[in-house]
């Protein structure tokens, strides 16, 4: 409407204001989604790509990170027995730290047999541990403490050399390195130790259907998802609170922010609003009139700020590659339907102030 236009871009510089302002609360909203987003998909990264579709581990158990799972004596031969059971990767995972130039920082530490998989999915550089005193780091780990292939790390009571550096296994809180199942029995001195079975069931059998068949003394079988879905609950506890405050904030701010700036205008053209009623115009219509400014505001403020999550999610990434961001395209489709919202709400006092003009108010003074 050539009212609202006219009246939204007469001061350009409260209009480009009001679009950033917008701009940084849509783009926070986009990001803080994207970041957790980027955590949720590095916590399952590992049972991602690793195959196995039934995980087993100690009776109680119920999730992968952060806990310690130690499985009954036999247990990988009593699931190999299992009918429809078609291949069986026996894991050992340890959360450990180690010191580098005198500073620490975390592993989680995964033995694995080269022989059956459960290793790095995407090694960049080098090659698999073959002897037990041979590791394989994530890349990011090592650009930032400056490890090479060939160099040497303190493991816990030993020294380890790094052979092999591997993508996509850096998170939040410290990174995967990958050692044969052997130097991790050897490191926590615990011969023929096990933390988790994943079972892939074979051409003729379902993971529902392993998972019921599958029964281990002192252990809990569950589906893969389930557990990639307990690992999320579990990160739910520590990040959706505090995410989730943070985007109320940005919200309110941005409301604040086209509220402020619309009512400012219509304050500033009381006369005209009064000149356009005292002519017949209804109130809805000159609602309407505020509610297009407030929309054509918020629109072009949603669209810078799409643009701006995806430059600073790329700069973080850039900065520091263990906070992933992945902003999803039905994440974006949420705040420009929140944008939407903003606007009707920053409309809402402005609108009230039309509502109580009088038309007499135009031949005053």
């Amino acid at each position: 409407m050539l009212l609202a236009r006219r009246n939204l871009f007469r001061d350009r510089t409260r209009f480009l204001l009001s679009v950033a302002g917008v701009a940084v609360s849509i783009g926070l909203i986009l990001l803080l989604a994207g970041y957790r987003s980027g955590v949720y998909g590095q916590a399952s990264a590992y049972l991602d790509n690793t195959p196995g579709s039934v995980v087993v581990a100690e009776r109680g158990i119920r999730d992968f990170l952060g806990t310690s799972s130690t499985l009954p004596a036999g247990a990988e031969e009593a699931a190999q027995r299992t009918p429809g059971v078609g291949q069986v990767i026996p894991v050992v995972s340890q959360f450990v730290i180690f010191e580098r130039h005198g500073r620490k920082d975390g592993f989680f530490l995964i033995g694995y047999d080269p022989a059956k998989a459960g290793g790095p999915w995407q090694l960049v550089e080098g090659r698999q541990p073959t002897a037990d005193d041979e590791l394989v780091i994530d890349r990011t780990t090592a650009r930032q403490h400056r490890i090479a292939i060939g160099d040497q790390v303190g493991l816990l009571d030993r020294e380890a050399t790094v052979v092999g550096l591997s993508d996509d296994t850096t998170f939040w809180a410290g990174s995967i390195a990958f050692a044969r199942i052997s130097t991790v029995e050897s490191l926590l001195r615990t011969p023929t130790l096990q933390s988790f079975l994943l079972v892939s069931p074979d051409a003729d059998s379902s993971p529902e259907a392993l998972r019921d068949r599958l029964t281990i003394p002192g252990a809990e079988v569950l589906l893969k998802s389930d557990v990639i879905a307990n690992d999320r609950k579990l990160l739910a506890r520590v990040y959706d609170a505090p995410i989730g405050l943070m985007v109320a904030i940005a919200f309110v701010v941005g409301v604040l922010v086209v509220g402020l700036v619309i009512y400012t205008a219509t304050i500033e053209r009381r006369r005209e609003y009064g000149a356009v009623k005292a002519i017949g115009a209804r109130n809805r219509t000159l609602y309407r009139v505020v509610t297009v400014q407030a929309l054509m505001a918020a629109t072009a403020g949603a669209a810078g700020g799409v643009g701006l999550a995806y430059a600073a999610g790329a700069a973080l990434m850039a900065w520091r590659p263990q906070f992933r961001v992945e902003i999803e395209p039905a994440a974006v489709g949420v705040v420009l339907a929140a944008s939407l919202v903003m606007a009707l709400l920053a409309a809402l006092i402005p609108a009230r102030a039309v509502a109580r003009l009088e038309p007499a108010e135009v031949f005053r003074g």
